[in-house]
């Protein structure tokens, strides 16, 4: 992992991927060397990860995983660090061939990563070359958040989804732009979500294929939509909640305990997949086991399963309300995503919704599951902004 020059404090400097052979070499002999757990007692996910898949993903990933094909699919596009607040930043920056591009900055969540923005990046900056219209183009910005990929890891406490924001927005002024827009989910709506309540000089709008829109008071009576949210709100916090409760309390005893296993990183990554995905049973139905190793890699490899971990426990006194949004937003709502929100709480939350809508398909990892949708989700929910430019 390297860039081109030293850094000063705000100078934006060329980065390229090149993780050593002998790390590739030492991630092979420790999956040859992998200690398997027994054999769960049932015959379903109930109890975590299943073995038997989990040991098909690891023997691919020592076996036959290409890691030099994804080093160099990242390293054809044009990555950067820069210092903000005292880290510095990893981001992919892509612009447009065409004028007008609208600049948009897409923010990951856990445990995505830039990996899920790369199929994302070609048909949002050219358009036309992907069957679209060269009006709807957009300048990309991609930065890997605090702790996560290839941007440093805070050594101290007190990098909240709020200070993230901020951080965001210096980039985005950092590279010239004067109008932009934003997009997440997962946390990486969190943080655009932070970015619409501080609402920073130049911001457009915001576009969320995740909305943390819950009432602050559940009421006590219920549309079906609504009791179907709170429904998967409990699934989410209760059954599904296992890695969030443990992130939050105990992110660097999850660094302990995966950062000397690639298996145990790849099983703790794996079941999110499986479990929040829209599948029939297994994560393999929703995404490719080259994407998701292509995640699972870059967490190894960056040995962040502790730095991106604390984003839990940074962000712990967070809920699924979010804040009150005034600024223009754009909603897609996906049909597996868990929790799934109501549109009259969505409309409550985001008073000024431009566009609101409802994927056909899709989990909570939308733009790799079904980065098609996306792309026309985003293109459509942001297009009235560029009025506004």
């Amino acid at each position: 992992m390297t860039s081109s020059t030293p850094a000063s404090s705000t100078s934006i400097r060329p980065f390229t991927v090149a993780i050593p052979d002998s790390e590739v070499a030492d991630l092979k002999q420790r999956l040859a060397r992998t200690r398997w757990p027994d054999p769960e007692t049932v015959p379903d996910w109930s109890q975590g990860v299943r073995v038997e898949n989990a040991r098909s993903l690891v023997d691919y990933w020592g076996r036959e995983y290409d890691w030099r094909r994804f080093e160099r699919e990242l390293n054809r596009l044009p990555q950067f660090l820069t210092e903000i607040d005292g880290l510095d930043i990893h981001f992919i920056h892509v612009r447009s061939k065409h004028p007008g591009a609208m600049p948009l900055i897409l923010t990951h969540g856990w445990p995505g990563s830039i990996v899920e923005f790369m199929k994302l990046i070609g048909p949002l900056t050219d358009p036309v070359a992907f069957g679209g219209a060269a009006e709807d183009s957009f300048d990309v910005v991609v930065p890997s958040l605090p702790g996560f990929g290839f941007s440093q890891k805070p050594t101290d406490a007190g990098w909240t989804a709020s200070r993230i924001a901020r951080a965001w927005a210096e980039l985005m002024n950092r590279l010239g732009y004067e109008k932009w827009a934003a997009q997440g989910g997962d946390w990486g709506a969190v943080v655009t979500s932070e970015l619409g309540a501080i609402r920073p000089e130049g911001l457009l709008g915001i576009h969320l294929n995740t909305q943390y829109a819950f009432p602050a008071e559940i009421p006590d009576a219920l549309s079906p939509q609504e009791r179907y949210a709170v429904d998967t709100l409990g699934l989410y916090t209760g059954y599904l909640g296992g890695s969030n409760h443990l992130q939050g309390t105990k992110p660097e005893t999850i660094g302990f305990a995966l950062a000397d296993s690639p298996a145990g990183q790849a099983a703790w990554i794996y079941e999110k997949f499986q479990s929040k995905t829209d599948n029939r049973g297994l994560a393999e139905d929703a995404l490719s086991i080259d994407d998701m190793l292509d995640a699972i890699s870059l967490y190894w490899f960056t040995n962040s399963a502790a730095s991106s971990a604390r984003i839990y426990w940074e962000n712990r006194s967070a809920t699924m309300a979010g804040p009150k949004l005034a600024l223009p937003v754009a909603v897609t709502v996906f049909p597996r995503d868990i929790p799934r929100l109501p549109r009259s709480w969505i409309e409550d939350t985001y008073t000024d919704l431009i566009h609101y809508g409802e994927a056909e398909k899709g989990g909570h990892f939308a733009a790799l599951e079904q980065p098609e949708i996306l792309i026309s989700e985003i293109r459509t929910g942001l297009r009235s902004l560029r009025s506004r430019a």
